[in-house]
């Protein structure tokens, strides 16, 4: 992890513990370290800056943010920040969506979790971005009551605790806690369609996460995370084997936790269901009612719905088992809204899945695109993708005296080098001089080998003058390069954009004059549309 990730990663936990404000002035202050602008910034500090805003209840500048990450993310090619601001960008538009319906927009928070998954197709080097990416999916998916979905993300994130530079920061007890609580709210679901069997499968799993989770809890708050998988694995046990020993370890738990107090109610508040369910299955029908009775009551207004709708029903069918008729109206349009929220999610699962499906295939397809256009010896584009470039280049638009410098490069004696050395040292010095290529060259350049040792260099809106500086930049990397005794023969030419092909030409004509001088050296030769 490297130093500005390390930092933005402090700033979020000092955002989460309640020191909103200082955080986010640090990171805006962070952010225009560079340019003086805040979207000139690393993403990392701006993942802080999104963290930072939400946290103080400023929605929708946390969307904002979030597109500023976005395009930080692209700029450094961080296929794990792209995923994060995806995400991030979801989860604070579902955030403004419950506050003002008229911006509840599913479709789009659904392309962005799904492009979110699609960015992690390529790799992410950094185990703890990669595991931040797959929370931030998981909790999106989650947030909408997508289970299946957000269950392989919970797990892709606890893989990546297993990374041996993956700090010991207690994520790993923490994301199994939320593959347990994943499956419990899942079965707080079911049940309310009827779907006993299937529900009682989800507690089941929910149990065996929560009790890995108790086991390997580490870490600064450990012991939060080991009571809080211990309360878990006990309501996973109420509706199953063990109602009894459900029934008396829920309360224990719960309130271990609540002195420590470290943990969210809405925690708290799953378990009731639970607790009370454990009750009944013990026969102790009446504390089953007073404990349901009092979580009701004591309902905070911003409980989620789903574990409000689940103890108002537990509530209702203990007062129908207890013989009161009032509450069978209720039951039964309770079960009814229930049915019908669980074929509305039933169709938001479907659209996802189909626009997962579509993105594999277009990211296949890319794949595909972008192999047949790269020389698979030194990763540099082949000719087929210097023909696209210059194609891309042609149909953009560009003003007619828009200049393009060239650089058509050869390695010295290279045949020497392959009779000499063999061919596998030879293709040792073709990847190496690739790499200096495009290391000497500007950002937005472009590199490409034609074949055998010789290479190509577009630089769009340059001169004679800034492709020499980069001509030579490059003769001079290539002759010091450590392990291999290489030297390169550069030509360099330039012209509008329309003429293109004259300065590759003249950049070819000028290259063979280097080589004819001795090599190791670039000259330049004017093309015929600048004489």
């Amino acid at each position: 992890m490297d130093d500005v990730t390390l930092r933005a990663l402090r700033l979020v936990e000092e955002a989460q513990t309640g020191a909103a404000a200082p955080a986010l002035a640090t990171a805006e202050t962070t952010l225009r370290e560079a340019t003086g602008e805040i979207a000139d910034g690393p993403a990392a500090l701006h993942f802080a800056r999104v963290v930072a805003l939400t946290r103080l209840g400023e929605l929708r500048a946390a969307v904002a943010a979030a597109d500023l990450m976005l395009a930080a993310a692209d700029r450094e090619g961080s296929a794990g920040w792209r995923s994060c601001a995806l995400s991030l960008r979801a989860t604070r538009r579902l955030r403004v969506g419950d506050k003002d319906i008229s911006e509840y927009d599913v479709e789009t928070v659904l392309r962005d979790l799904v492009s979110a998954e699609t960015a992690l197709l390529v790799d992410e080097p950094d185990p703890v971005i990669m595991g931040n990416a797959h929370t931030g999916i998981a909790i999106g998916y989650a947030q909408l009551r997508l289970y299946e979905l957000a269950a392989p993300q919970f797990e892709a994130a606890y893989e990546t605790t297993r990374h041996p530079d993956y700090p010991d920061n207690g994520n790993r007890a923490m994301w199994l806690c939320n593959l347990a609580e994943l499956n419990l709210l899942w079965a707080l679901e079911l049940y309310q369609v009827g779907q006993v069997a299937v529900a009682e499968r989800h507690t089941t799993t929910a149990e065996a996460h929560a009790t890995r989770a108790a086991t390997e809890a580490s870490g600064p708050q450990a012991r939060v995370w080991r009571l809080l998988a211990l309360l878990y694995a006990a309501c996973a046990r109420a509706d199953r084997q063990d109602p009894a020993g459900a029934a008396a370890d829920i309360p224990r738990y719960a309130a271990l936790l609540e002195e420590s107090g470290l943990r969210q109610q809405q925690e708290l508040l799953l378990c009731r269901p639970f607790h009370a369910v454990a009750l009944r299955r013990s026969g102790r029908p009446g504390e089953a009612l007073r404990v349901i009775q009092q979580a009701v009551s004591a309902l905070p207004v911003e409980t989620e719905w789903l574990i409000s709708a689940a103890l108002h029903r537990t509530h209702a069918v203990l007062l129908t088992i207890n013989g009161s008729s009032d509450a069978v109206p209720g039951l039964t349009y309770g079960d009814a809204l229930a049915e019908l929220l669980w074929r509305q999610r039933h169709r938001w699962l479907h659209t996802a899945m189909t626009m997962q499906s579509y993105d594999v295939l277009r990211w296949q397809h890319e794949q595909a695109e972008r192999a047949a256009q790269t020389d698979p010896l030194t990763g540099v584009a082949n000719r087929r993708g210097l023909d696209v470039f210059l194609r891309t280049l042609a149909a953009s638009g560009a003003p007619a005296d828009r200049l393009v410098a060239v650089l058509a490069v050869d390695i010295d004696r290279f045949k020497h080098i392959n009779d000499s050395l063999g061919h596998a040292a030879g293709d040792e010095v073709l990847r190496a001089v690739a790499q200096v290529l495009t290391a000497s060259v500007r950002k937005g350049d472009f590199v490409a080998r034609l074949g055998g040792d010789e290479f190509v260099a577009i630089l769009p809106d340059a001169d004679t003058a800034d492709g020499t500086k980069v001509a030579r930049r490059a003769v001079d990397a290539v002759a010091g390069m450590a392990v291999w005794r290489a030297r390169v023969s550069v030509g360099v030419a330039s012209g509008p954009v329309y003429a293109v092909g004259d300065a590759l030409a003249q950049a070819d004509r000028a290259m063979y004059a280097a080589k004819r001088a001795g090599g190791n050296q670039a000259t330049y030769r004017p093309a015929a549309v600048e004489q």
